[in-house]
Parts: structure tokens; C-alpha cells; sequence
């Protein structure tokens, strides 16, 4: 832990008749700061514009979530004290906390948590879409609130745990201000003008916060590092406690440093073959095409020369912890370049193809060179276009058949809404099948076992219809000093402010 030390100075002065003196006490007062290390900045301090993985911390240190989510993956209350659906499971019932004052001294209340559910969902936030099911809610007292949902959401309590569940002060939406000064009931309060937008945020305990057993610094600073160098200067600098580094090449020096590694795998490399049914890349549209392509990458040896070993090969875009997880998926597709050329053969391109997809700078120039080298192999030439700051535009909008992207592993509804229902955001040309269509509605309406039955069977699907091209699961990596204890969470890139604390 770093500790700054305040000295206050108190001088009294007696002007004598030949002579003066200067008479002073000191007082020291040990403040206890955490410092953090960040990859990106909030956009805005708006809830309702909020974002999460690396920007968590910047809004759960000011704001408090409906649920919490645990290091080991389970969800449990927070400012909502207990919750339930009914049989159908479109209606779902919660229990708010009674004695919850905002820092602005107003009161936690049932229409308080409408209000900012109604303006997440309509809001700007790129999740927005993840409340998009609730139809209405209901307030029936001050501490009661019935959400609506017009179809059932395995995922809502997920959802509710993160930005979707950000609770701040009512009367503090209209605030001008709002976007750099946050009004929340959360551990510490942010300090506009100590900190610098898109630098060093700066936050004092909130004195009034009504859960301090989790309020383990009396001040909180989270430092913005965008460039992976200034980052591992301040890790040997020892100007922090716990790092998020932006890439494994170092952590090997960092551990030398007395520094320690946690980490977890929560994000899949790869490629996205989104035109599945050819409109835009006819090859594409042809599943021996799609598995030539996973067939023609060296996992195992992109997973060295990327990441330094650290991660684990697969060849499914389901993690470990999801019921739909199979480990015979993770070497579905083994390295075989030969096997690739005489799918390719079969499909009707034994002279390969062209195929167009964008880059970005900030996934790695190197590794665009080892897809470019391992496609070539099979015959298929890669023509990489760099869009700049238009890279998720256009391969949203969809300008591009397929694309090299890192995508968080969710949970089993989560990730099916978020890349492969009809409407989600990573399956930008819509791709619908009959069978993938009833595998969702059973994972949606179906019992528990139905579900898990569904979601495995959904996943079995996908590798073998080769909807993706994962190379492997990276290791999200966080930097943690001497005398800090910091644990992961499963579900998101940077710990919890609540899991990061002295160490015993």
C-alpha cells in the first residue's frame, strides 16, 4: 500500500521587542491510498452513459450496483437485498435496501432504481441493449421493485451486477455537471478538481458509505496508462498497487520486480467469420471453407509468439466456466495446413480466394502478419485495410466479411445475445438458422437442465458449422504490488474495487 503522509503545519508568532521567534507544532495524519493503473478512461460519469470491463472501477468506486458479482462467479446482493421471479420468469421482483443515502443526501428508494434502469436501457451506453426485454417496472412501495420483462433473460442478474445496475442519485440527472461529477451511494466519492479527465482520478472515502467493511483505503487514485510502457514504468517505479497491463510481454520482468501476476481468461482470439451465408465473400458461405480456415492456424505457436504462453489454445468460443463448455472442442481444429487446402479443393477454390478484413493498431500489428503468413499457406491472400478510428463502425455496419477481433467470454445467454442471436451486436449480417433459433429458445424458456442441454448443444453446433475461428483464451493480466491482495473476477477485466485490499 502507498501511504502520503499530510503534514499540517500550525505556526504561532510572538513578535518580542529586540527579538522575534517562531514557535510551530506538527501534526501528521497517515492517509492510506490505493492506487490503480488503468488501460482506458470513462467517457462520461453519466450512469446511464456508463460502460464496464476496464472502465469498472472508474464507476464502481461512486456508484453501487443492484447485485455484486463474486470472484467465484456467483451473484449476490448488494443494494437490492433479495430478489425473485414468477413461474414464467418475465416478471422479477426486488428488495431495496432501506438505509442507503446518496452523497448528495438523498434516499435510495424503489423509484430511484426505476428511474435509472428506464434511462440505462434508453440511454447512450453501449450495453443498453442488455435491459432492452423489460417492458416496465412497477414501484408498489419505497422499497419494492417489479420489472417487467417481455420475454424471460437468464442473463438479467448478470446484467444487474454490472453497469446495467449502476444506481445513482435521482436528483442528480440534470446536473450540468453530471458527465465529470457523479452522484452515487458508492465507497468513495470522485474529487473533479483533484483529478485530470482522461489522466488521474482522484476520490476520497465516502464517510457516509453503508457498507464499510468493504472500505479498506481512506482515498482511492486510478491512473490512466494508454501507452503499455508508462504502465511498467510505474510498476517499477512501485507508483502503484495493482497495474492492468495491456499485454503479457513482460511479466516475467514483473515478477522479478517482487511484483506478483493474477489474471484470468476471460477474453477469445480470433477470427470472426460473420458472412456465413456469402453475401459479401461468397467462400464464406460455405462451411468447408470456414473449416479450412480453423484448420489452418498454429495455435499453439500464435499462443507463444502473441502472448508468451499465456492463455490456453481453443477452438470454441464458450469458456470453462459455461455449461455449454466441452474440453474435446478446444483442439476441434488442429493444425493442418493440408487439410485446409483439400477442404478449400472440395469447396471449389483449389486457387484460394481473396479475402478483405480491416485492423486496428491497438490488437497487435504482429498478429495480423501471422494471419496474412497462415491463410496465404492454405491460398487464401488476406488484404487487411486499416479504417483508423472507424475499425468498429465499419465492421459492425457490416463493411467486412470476417475479422481478427478479442471478445469477452460471457456466460451462456450473455454470450448468445451478444454474438449470435439474429439481432446481436457481433453478428452483424443477422445470420439465422432453424436449429440455432430453437437452440436459443430452449436456453430461453426452458428448465435449468433444458438449458445447459441446449447451450452444449448450441455450442457443438458452432464448432462444427465453424461460425469462428478462435485461436485461443488469453490471460488478462493484473500487475499487483507488495502488500496488496487483489482477486479476479470470472465475468470481467479488472477486479472489483471490493477485491482488491491490504494484504493481511
Amino acid at each position: 500500500m502507498i501511504r502520503r503522509t499530510i503534514t499540517a503545519l500550525i505556526a504561532g508568532l510572538s513578535v518580542l521587542a529586540l527579538a522575534g521567534c517562531i514557535s510551530t507544532s506538527s501534526a501528521q495524519e497517515d492517509d492510506e491510498t490505493l492506487v490503480l493503473g488503468a488501460i482506458s478512461a470513462p467517457v462520461t460519469f453519466d450512469p446511464a452513459g456508463s460502460d464496464w470491463g476496464n472502465q469498472a472501477p472508474f464507476y464502481q468506486a461512486v456508484y453501487d450496483t443492484l447485485l455484486r458479482a463474486t470472484p467465484d462467479g456467483r451473484i449476490e446482493p448488494w443494494l437490492a437485498t433479495d430478489w425473485a421471479y414468477d413461474d414464467d420468469e418475465t416478471e422479477l421482483t426486488l428488495t431495496i435496501r432501506d438505509d442507503v443515502t446518496f452523497t448528495d443526501g438523498s434516499a435510495l428508494t424503489a423509484d430511484v432504481v426505476k428511474q435509472n434502469l428506464l434511462r440505462f436501457r434508453d440511454g447512450t451506453a453501449s450495453n443498453a441493449g442488455n435491459l432492452a426485454s423489460i417492458e416496465s417496472i412497477d414501484t408498489p412501495d419505497d422499497t419494492t421493485v417489479v420489472i417487467d420483462l417481455a420475454a424471460p433473460d437468464p442473463a438479467m442478474l448478470n446484467y444487474l451486477a454490472r453497469d446495467a445496475g449502476l444506481v445513482g442519485s435521482a436528483e442528480s440527472f440534470d446536473n450540468p455537471d453530471l458527465a465529470t461529477n457523479p452522484v452515487g451511494s458508492g465507497p468513495y466519492v470522485l474529487k473533479p478538481r483533484a483529478s485530470v479527465t482522461g489522466t488521474s482520478y482522484v476520490y476520497r472515502a465516502n464517510p457516509d458509505y453503508w457498507n464499510p467493511d468493504v472500505q479498506y483505503y481512506d482515498s482511492l487514485t486510478i491512473d490512466v496508462y494508454t501507452d503499455p510502457t508508462a504502465a511498467l514504468n510505474a510498476i517499477f517505479a512501485n507508483e502503484a498497487d495493482a497495474v492492468r497491463v495491456s499485454t503479457n510481454d513482460n511479466l516475467e520482468q514483473i515478477e522479478a520486480s517482487g511484483w506478483s501476476i493474477v489474471g484470468n481468461e476471460l477474453d477469445v482470439f480470433g477470427l470472426l467469420l460473420f458472412d456465413r451465408d456469402g453475401a459479401m465473400s461468397e467462400p464464406l458461405g460455405d462451411v468447408r471453407v470456414r473449416q479450412a480456415i480453423n484448420y489452418a492456424f498454429d495455435r499453439e505457436a500464435m499462443l507463444e509468439a502473441l502472448q508468451r504462453g499465456h492463455g490456453s489454445v481453443t477452438t470454441q468460443m464458450f469458456p470453462e466456466r459455461s455449461a455449454a463448455y466441452d474440453p474435446a472442442l478446444d483442439d476441434r481444429y488442429t493444425y493442418d495446413p493440408q487439410r485446409a487446402r483439400e477442404l478449400l479443393a472440395e469447396a471449389g477454390y483449389p486457387d484460394g480466394f481473396e479475402l478483405s478484413m480491416p485492423s486496428s493498431p491497438s490488437l497487435g500489428t504482429t498478429t495480423y502478419t501471422f494471419i496474412a503468413q497462415q491463410l496465404a499457406d492454405i491460398g487464401i491472400t488476406v488484404r487487411h485495410d486499416d479504417p483508423g478510428t472507424n475499425f468498429l463502425t465499419d465492421l459492425l455496419a457490416p463493411k467486412y466479411a470476417a475479422s481478427y477481433m478479442a471478445l469477452e467470454q460471457n456466460p451462456d445467454w450473455q454470450l448468445a445475445q451478444f454474438m449470435l442471436a439474429p439481432g446481436a451486436t457481433w453478428n452483424p449480417f443477422g445470420t439465422e438458422r432453424d436449429e440455432v433459433d430453437a437452440m436459443l429458445e430452449q436456453m430461453q424458456y426452458g428448465t435449468d437442465a433444458e438449458r445447459d442441454e441446449a447451450a452444449a448443444e448450441l455450442n457443438q453446433y458452432l464448432v462444427e458449422e465453424a461460425w469462428f475461428a478462435p485461436f485461443y483464451r488469453a490471460q488478462g493480466s493484473m500487475a499487483v504490488a507488495p502488500g496488496t491482495e487483489v482477486e479476479m473476477l470470472t465475468t470481467n477485466a479488472f477486479p472489483a474495487i471490493y477485491d482488491i485490499r491490504p494484504a493481511d
